[in-house]
């Protein structure tokens, strides 16, 4: 499996404060995982400060690796 998170953040990286709002963000996340079900097709949108949606994590099945040509 594999924990995917992707955050748009815009053109101005959140007005200067990337790091903190990213900061942020993977605190919330990051101890309310232990609420959801850590299996392929879980996932969530999220918010940033302001409570605009910029973005989600989801958990996805593994690929599988490439075969050598």
């Amino acid at each position: 499996m594999k924990f995917v998170l992707e955050v748009d953040m815009g053109e101005a990286a959140f007005e200067g404060k990337a790091a903190d709002e990213l900061g942020r963000i993977l605190r919330y996340w990051g101890g309310n995982l232990r609420h959801y079900a850590l299996e392929p097709g879980t996932g969530e949108a999220v918010y940033d400060s302001g409570y605009r949606e910029v973005g989600g994590w989801r958990i996805t099945a593994s690929e599988a690796p490439a075969s050598p040509s």
